[in-house]
Parts: structure tokens; C-alpha cells; sequence
């Protein structure tokens, strides 16, 4: 391979775990590049509305958080990558603070909702952008500091090489090589090419191809539960602008229920993402779904339960979308069915957040077992900012060793 430009952490992929893992190792004293296949700005994190859980309550606390995350798994996800993740979630918020996320707050704390599969109200938000507030927070961070940001490198080829790795790009002006003492791989998942292969309708980026997942199978790293794929239980049904639009589920933390075409509920709203999406998959099943307009089979989420309060703090995003369409769901049901959404299963890694090829990191959505083959909707962003912190700072103490 040809020599390129050498750094000491390489990390691919410019979501929030991604962002947060280069911010680390920056701060961590390392010499940073962060690829990322078109725009630092294109990343599904981006993308994420329903918040970020950490155990802040008084009545909360680290070990019930991660009570709720291993009952959502269905007892699957790793204890121990639990155990961190529900641990470090306190401080992981103050350090998004730091970064300048500002969490919406009400009397004098945090606003707190509980989430689906949670025994307490743990999901902090920002409005019902938390996921944009989040990475644009921490690609400012990036910005000012002294890493070099690689845009329109698409990772082809990862290869060992005497004290570190070499990777090969794709770019707008041929392949380009960069040496690196330490990679963190934090691309993501593949549900948006999933999506198109089963011909469904995906929340997803058009990044979410997955192409980073298997280069790294193929360099030899170990995988758990790449099967296990996440469909969102509240999907846009319609209108059409709104199909593939993951409707926030603190919808349902603020009120709203599901029901089928008779006005019946037909499951607990604020059970896990699995269970709530089969039981709308089987009501449909059943014959007592909704048709969209154009033919699409739906269910009715109620949200004319939900508090103007409560819709204009938490869910203004959302409100503005469906009016923008013709909907005010203060004043009528919307159609909802599960979409796409998420890789719960990946890489195989460690409490440092290393896979088992030496000095290669992942983290979030790309990496395995944190959530096992359920994840609870908050823990994404949790996990991206916990592991990615993580990753960074073990990808910087590796290149300095």
C-alpha cells in the first residue's frame, strides 16, 4: 500500500459517537482525523428526536437504569457494557453541557419523560432535536480544536501494518491512504440499504449503508447479533411527506396511545420498541389496522392526549412537520406503523470499547452488545457519548504507548 499521511487516531464516521470519540482523543493530547464519507453534518445522530436517558431522578439511579436495559434486551445485551453505559450516563451529560448542549429544564431541574421500557422518568431532551443539538455541539467542539476533518472519504479497504493500521479512501479525487497508530470505527449502521433491499421505508440517512461494518469483518474482527435489526414502533404513515419519519415516541411519554381502526388500544404504549412494534405488526395482521390514503397499512396513535404544554416544550419539531402537512395532532389521531430504524448488534467490544482486533475502537451504532438484540429508545445517544469518549481516550493512550 502506498504511504499517506499519518496520524495517531483515525476515526471514521461523524455521528455523535464518532464526534465525541475525536473530541477525546483531541483532548487526550492525540493527533486526530475524522473521515467520514460526505459531509461532517450527514450522520443519523443527527436525526435522533426523542432524547437521551441518564438515571438523574431522585427516585432513579444507575442500577435501575440498567435493570430496564437488560428486561429490554430480553436479558441478551452484555452486563458489563451495561454496566458502564448506565454508570457514566450522569457525567456524560454534564459533559455534553460542556460541549454546549443546553437540555430543556423545567422548575429549576431537568425536564425528565419516562421512555418506553423504563421504570422512571430518565430521557432528557432537547425539545424534539436532541440528536442535532447534540452533534452540532460536538462538531463545534471538533472544529476548534486541532483535528483535521477528512469529508468525502468513503473507507474502502483496512489493513494491519507495522504499529498500526493503514486505510484506504475513496474520494472525489481518487483513493487516498492514511496511516493511523489507532482507528476508531464509529460509521454507524445499515438500515437505510437495508430498508431498499426489503423494499420498506427506513428512518434512516442515506449514509447508513453499512459497507464500514463489513470491512471490518473482513480485516477479522468479531461480530454478535448483526441480525438483530430495530423497527421504530411509530413510523409516519401519513401524509406522504411524512412516510419514513420517525414520529418521537415521548409522543407516548406525553399521553398518546396506540389504537387499532375501532378506537381500541391494543397494547401498553410505553412497552419496549419490540414488543410494541409486533403488536401493531399483528393488530394490522389481525385485520384491524387503518389504510393510509394511498394503500399503506397503519394503525392510529392518539395524540390529541397530549398537553399543548407539553407538545410545545417537548414535540415542537413534530408539531411543525404535521402542520406544515395538514395535521394539527393536537386535534386529530395520525397514522403511524413501524419503520426501520436500527442495527442493534455489531462489532464485538470490550469495556474500553475495543474490538478484537488490537488498537481498533468502535462505537455506537456500528459496535455490539450494549443493547443486546433490543435497544431502548435514549440509549443511542447515551451509548454513542459514552463509548465514544471511551473509544477516543483508549484509541490516544493506544497511539502514545
Amino acid at each position: 500500500m502506498p504511504t499517506g499521511k499519518s496520524y495517531d487516531v483515525l476515526v471514521v464516521g461523524s455521528g455523535a459517537a464518532g464526534l465525541a470519540a475525536a473530541v477525546a482523543a483531541e483532548r487526550a493530547g492525540a493527533r486526530v482525523a475524522l473521515a467520514t464519507k460526505t459531509t461532517l453534518q450527514a450522520c443519523n445522530s443527527a436525526k435522533a428526536q426523542g432524547g437521551i436517558q441518564a438515571a438523574l431522578g431522585e427516585d432513579d439511579s444507575p442500577e435501575i437504569h440498567a435493570r430496564d436495559v437488560m428486561q429490554s434486551s430480553h436479558e441478551t445485551a452484555n452486563p458489563r457494557l451495561v454496566e458502564v453505559l448506565t454508570s457514566e450516563a450522569p457525567s456524560a451529560i454534564h459533559w455534553l453541557e460542556e460541549c454546549g448542549v443546553e437540555f430543556t429544564r423545567s422548575n429549576g431541574g431537568y425536564r425528565l419523560a419516562r421512555c418506553g421500557g423504563a421504570s422512571r422518568k430518565r430521557l432528557l431532551q432537547v425539545g424534539d432535536r436532541t440528536g442535532h443539538a447534540i452533534t452540532k455541539a460536538l462538531r463545534e467542539r471538533f472544529e476548534t480544536g486541532s483535528g483535521t476533518a477528512l469529508t468525502h472519504h468513503a473507507l474502502v479497504e483496512l489493513a494491519p501494518r507495522e504499529n498500526g493500521w493503514a486505510a484506504t479512501f475513496a474520494t472525489r479525487e481518487g483513493d487516498s491512504h492514511i496511516l493511523a497508530s489507532s482507528v476508531v470505527l464509529a460509521a454507524g449502521g445499515r438500515c437505510y440499504r437495508e430498508a431498499q433491499t426489503r423494499h420498506e421505508l427506513s428512518t434512516n440517512h442515506a449514509n447508513a449503508t453499512g459497507e464500514v461494518t463489513r470491512i471490518a469483518l473482513d480485516a477479522g474482527a468479531a461480530e454478535r447479533d448483526l441480525d438483530a435489526l430495530q423497527y421504530h414502533p411509530n413510523g409516519g404513515a401519513w401524509p406522504a411527506s411524512m412516510q419514513g419519519y420517525s414520529i418521537p415516541e415521548t409522543t407516548r411519554a406525553y399521553g398518546a396511545v396506540l389504537a387499532n381502526a375501532d378506537g381500541d388500544e391494543f397494547t401498553d404504549s410505553l412497552g419496549p420498541r419490540d414488543i410494541v412494534s409486533q403488536a401493531i405488526f399483528d393488530e394490522v395482521e389481525k385485520g384491524k389496522g387503518v389504510l393510509t390514503p394511498d394503500g399503506r397499512p397503519a394503525v392510529w396513535l392518539d395524540t390529541t392526549r397530549i398537553s399543548v404544554d407539553d407538545a410545545e416544550i417537548s414535540l415542537p419539531y413534530m408539531l411543525r412537520r404535521y402542520r406544515a402537512g395538514g395535521i394539527d395532532p393536537l386535534r386529530e389521531k395520525i397514522l403511524t406503523y413501524p419503520v426501520l430504524h436500527y442495527q442493534n448488534g455489531g462489532l464485538v467490544i470490550d469495556e474500553r470499547a475495543e474490538t478484537t482486533l488490537e488498537g481498533v475502537f468502535a462505537c455506537g451504532e456500528i459496535a455490539g452488545g450494549t443493547h443486546g438484540r433490543n435497544r431502548m429508545m435514549g440509549n443511542s445517544l447515551l451509548e454513542c457519548t459514552v463509548f465514544g469518549r471511551r473509544a477516543g481516550n483508549a484509541a490516544a493512550e493506544w497511539a502514545q504507548t
